[in-house]
C-alpha cells in the first residue's frame, strides 16, 4: 500500500519542479513567478520496485494577508497533518531566509508531536555545482537534519533522495488483513453522507468481527460479516489527529480519499443527490480512475428530491455519466443512507463489481467472439498498409482484467480503436464498473 509523501516549503523554491521530476510528468505548472501553484497535485512516484504517493502543495506564507497565501497554508498543513513523510524543500541560492525559520520552526513541532512521528527531510534544491553545495551548510541552523543537495531541474542528486525517502518510509505490513476478502471504500466529498452510510451498514445489530488498525498513517479496516457478505469496510475517519490545523473541507477530503482509495478494491463513490455532480466529486472520482479501482457511484439523499419518477432518475444518471466520460460503464444507485433505501442494494453491487475485477474469460472464447467483430471492423489502414490482428488473450494475475491483441503493425492501431475493442469486450461481457486495459502487441 503506497505511503504518502507532501513536498512542502515557501513559494518558489522549486516545489512543482521536483514533483514533476518524482512522478516523472509535467503535472504541475513550473513558473518563476512565486505561488504559482495554489492548489495542490497528486501523482505516483515508483523507485526501485516500490511506490509512494506524492503530493505538490501551494507555497507555504506565514502571517501574510494575501488571501490565496492563507488557503495555500492551510492546504499545506493538511497535508504534512495526512503525510506519511514531508519534503521541506528550501533554495540553496537563497539561503536561510525567515520564511524558512518559520517553516522549520513549524515541522519541528509536527516532527515531535506525541505517540506519532513525522519524518522530515531537508531539500536543498537549485544545488547545480559544488559550490552551492558548499553554502548549504548554512541550513544545519533550521535544525532538521543533513540537508540533501539536489537540482530538481537537471535531476541531479534526486536518486540518492528517492533512495532516502525509501529508507525513511513505513513498510510495516498489514499481515492481519486477509488479501482475499474484498475491500470497499466509502469515498465522497464533505457532508455529503459518508458517515451515514458506514453506520448503517454496522449500525447496533452489527456483528463485526473485528477492526483492524493499519500502519500509522494507513486506514482502518472493519471486517463485515453479515447477511452473507464478507468484506473489509475501509474507513480513515476519525483515525487523524488534527491539533492546529486549520481544516479546509476540499483539501481535507481528498487527502482522506487518497488513503482510503489506495487501500480499497472497489470505491463506493457517494453524491449529493441535491446538488449533483460537482467538482469535488469529478476531483475524487479521477483520483479513483489513477488508482485503477472499481466503482460504484451512489446517489445519496434521494428521499430529499422531489418527483422522483423514472425520468428524473434517467436524467441523473445520464447527467453523471456525461460528466464521467469516456468511463460510463459503473452502475448508479439512487439511495438514502438516512432511511436505509436501498443500501442492502449498494453492497450486493459492490460485491458484483468486485467479482467482475476478478473475472477471467477463457482465451479460446474471447477469440470466438472478439476475432469475427475484428474482421468485420478492422482497423483503418495507414500509408497504404493494412493492419491485421490474428489473436487476443487476456492476460492472468493483473490488478484489473487486461487483455492483449496481437497486430503485425500495433504502432498504427489508434486509441479510438483500442476504445472500440474495449467497448466490443464490455458489450459480449459484464464488467461494469471496472476499469480494463486494453493492449496491441506485435503478433
Amino acid at each position: 500500500m503506497p505511503n504518502l509523501v507532501a513536498i512542502v516549503g515557501r513559494p518558489n523554491v522549486g516545489k512543482s519542479t521536483l514533483f514533476n521530476r518524482l512522478t516523472n510528468s509535467r503535472q504541475a505548472i513550473v513558473s518563476d513567478e512565486a505561488g504559482t501553484t495554489r492548489d495542490r497535485q497528486y501523482g505516483k512516484c515508483e523507485w526501485c520496485g516500490r511506490e509512494f504517493s506524492v503530493v505538490d502543495t501551494g507555497g507555504w506564507v506565514v502571517n501574510s494577508d494575501d488571501i490565496f497565501e492563507e488557503e495555500i497554508r492551510k492546504q499545506v498543513l493538511i497535508a504534512t497533518e495526512e503525510s506519511d513523510l514531508i519534503l521541506f524543500l528550501v533554495d540553496v541560492k537563497n539561503g536561510v531566509t525567515d520564511l524558512d525559520m518559520d517553516v522549520a520552526e513549524i515541522l519541528r513541532g509536527q516532527r515531535g508531536r506525541g505517540s506519532r512521528q513525522v519524518p522530515v527531510i531537508l531539500v536543498a534544491n537549485k544545488a547545480d555545482n559544488n559550490d552551492d553545495q558548499f553554502y548549504a551548510a548554512d541550513f544545519y541552523q533550521l535544525g532538521l537534519g543533513d540537508p540533501y543537495c539536489i537540482s530538481a531541474a537537471t535531476g541531479s542528486g534526486t536518486g540518492d533522495l528517492l533512495d532516502m525517502i525509501l529508507s525513511r518510509l513505513n513498510t510495516d505490513k498489514q499481515d492481519d488483513v486477509d488479501s482475499n476478502i474484498p475491500r470497499f471504500a466509502i469515498v465522497g466529498r464533505p457532508n455529503v453522507g459518508k458517515s451515514s452510510l458506514i453506520n448503517a451498514f454496522i449500525g447496533e445489530d452489527r456483528n463485526i468481527v473485528t477492526d483492524i488498525a493499519g500502519t500509522t498513517r494507513d486506514s482502518i479496516y472493519t471486517r463485515y460479516d453479515k447477511f452473507g457478505f464478507d468484506f473489509y469496510l475501509v474507513d480513515t475517519a476519525g483515525i487523524r489527529r488534527k491539533n492546529k490545523v486549520e481544516e479546509d473541507l476540499e483539501f481535507y477530503s481528498v487527502m482522506r480519499s487518497i488513503r482510503s482509495i489506495e487501500n480499497s478494491d472497489v470505491c463506493v463513490l457517494m453524491i449529493d443527490a441535491t446538488r449533483g455532480v460537482e467538482a469535488q466529486d469529478m476531483n475524487i472520482f479521477h483520483l479513483i480512475q489513477k488508482n485503477n479501482k472499481s466503482l460504484v457511484v451512489v446517489v445519496n439523499k434521494w428521499d430529499l428530491v422531489e418527483g422522483k419518477s423514472n425520468e428524473a432518475i434517467k436524467t441523473m444518471e445520464n447527467a453523471i455519466r456525461q460528466r464521467m466520460a469516456p468511463f460510463v460503464d459503473f452502475p448508479i444507485i439512487f439511495a438514502s443512507a438516512l432511511t436505509k433505501q436501498r443500501i442492502f442494494k449498494v453492497l450486493e453491487t459492490a460485491k458484483e463489481v468486485f467479482l467482475h475485477r476478478k473475472q477471467r474469460i477463457g482465451t479460446k472464447k474471447l477469440n470466438e467472439v472478439m476475432l469475427p467483430l475484428v474482421e468485420a471492423y478492422p482497423p483503418p489502414s495507414i500509408k497504404g498498409k493494412y493492419i491485421k490482428i490474428k489473436y487476443c488473450s487476456q492476460v492472468p494475475d493483473t490488478q484489473i482484467p487486461t487483455f492483449v491483441f496481437y497486430a503485425n503493425l500495433p504502432q498504427y492501431i489508434k486509441e479510438n480503436y483500442r476504445r472500440f475493442l474495449e467497448n466490443k469486450i464490455r458489450a459480449n461481457w459484464d464488467l461494469s464498473g471496472t476499469p480494463i486495459n486494453v493492449f496491441v502487441r506485435q503478433k
